[in-house]
C-alpha cells in the first residue's frame, strides 16, 4: 500500500504546486482512494505531474467539512464520473472561523447520486477502513478554538462531529491517517487502538498542534512514546515549530509529509 501526498503546504519540486490544504492518494492492491481534495483544483495538476490518473479513483473520503480539505471536490467530480464520496452529514453544516468568515463547503446537487454518508465504519479494502467515531476522552487534546457552526439560534462551538480518519491494518499492524485532528490526535489514536488492538506502525497527517501549550505538547509526547510507532509523518496544520519539537524527541521516526512525498505502509 502506498500513500502519495498530492498537495500540502510545502513543496520542493518546481513542477508541483502547494497551498494551505491537504489531499492524499492511497493505492491498495484493489482500490484507489482520494483522502481530501485540498483547497483548490491544484491537486489535480499535481496528480498529472506525478503520473496519477484521477479518473481511476474508486472512492473519495472527506475528513471534515473545511474549505482546505474540500475545495477541490467539485472540480474532481467533473473529471471523475465513478467515484463515490464518503463523508459525514455534519460536514455540510455551515462552518465559520469567528463570527463572519465562512470556511465550510456547500452542498451541490452533483453529489445527489454519488454521496455515501458515513455513520459507521466502512471497509474500503482488505486492510483499509473509514472510521467515523472519535470519542473525546481527552478534552485538552482537541482543537476547536474560534471554530463555529451557524445555526438558526446563532453561532455555536464546532465540536467536529463530522471528523473521520482512515485506519490501515496491513501486516497485523495499525496505521492511522488523520487529515486535521481537530478532535485530537490522542483521541483519534485511542479510538483506533480500542477498535483494532494492534501495535502501531505509522501515524500520518495533520495534527493541528501549532498553537498547543507546553502542557499539551508534554501530554502528546508522553502518549506517542507509549504508543512507540515506527514512523510519524506530520504535515499541513501541525506547525513547523511543533514538527521540530517532535523531531527532537523522536529523531528519525518523524518526517515531514510534503507535497509529492511517497509513503509505503509495510512491515
Amino acid at each position: 500500500m502506498r500513500i502519495i501526498t498530492l498537495i500540502e503546504n510545502l513543496v520542493y519540486s518546481k513542477n508541483l504546486l502547494a497551498e494551505h490544504g491537504l489531499s492524499l492518494y492511497i493505492e491498495t492492491g484493489n482500490r484507489k482512494v482520494l483522502f481530501d481534495t485540498g483547497q483548490t483544483s491544484h491537486f489535480i495538476h499535481n496528480a498529472s505531474v506525478l503520473g496519477i490518473d484521477l479518473t481511476a479513483i474508486d472512492a473519495v473520503v472527506i475528513s471534515h467539512g473545511h474549505y482546505d480539505h474540500t475545495g477541490g471536490l467539485y472540480p474532481f467530480l467533473k473529471i471523475n464520473n465513478r467515484a463515490q464520496v464518503h463523508i459525514k452529514k455534519e460536514a455540510f453544516y455551515p462552518k465559520y472561523h469567528g463570527a463572519d468568515k465562512f470556511i465550510g463547503i456547500n452542498y451541490d446537487a452533483v453529489l445527489d447520486k454519488r454521496v455515501i454518508y458515513v455513520n459507521h465504519p466502512i471497509q474500503l479494502d482488505d486492510d483499509l477502513y473509514i472510521m467515523p467515531d472519535i470519542p473525546v476522552l481527552n478534552m485538552a487534546d482537541t482543537n476547536f478554538d474560534q471554530l463555529k457552526i451557524k445555526t438558526s439560534d446563532g453561532l455555536i462551538d464546532d465540536m467536529f462531529d463530522d471528523e473521520l480518519y482512515l485506519a490501515i491494518t496491513a501486516n497485523k499492524k495499525l496505521s492511522v491517517i488523520s487529515s486535521c485532528s481537530h478532535r485530537g490526535i490522542i483521541n483519534i489514536m485511542l479510538a483506533a487502538k480500542a477498535r483494532f488492538s494492534l501495535p502501531v506502525n505509522t501515524i500520518l497527517g495533520g495534527f493541528h498542534i501549532r498553537n498547543n501549550s507546553d502542557a499539551q505538547m508534554d501530554s502528546l509526547i508522553r502518549y506517542l512514546k507509549e504508543l512507540s510507532p515506527k514512523a510519524i509523518g506530520i504535515c499541513h496544520c501541525t506547525g513547523v515549530e511543533k514538527y521540530a519539537e517532535l523531531a527532537c524527541h523522536f529523531k528519525d521516526k518523524v518526517f515531514y509529509n510534503y507535497t509529492g512525498n511517497v509513503v509505503l505502509v509495510s512491515d
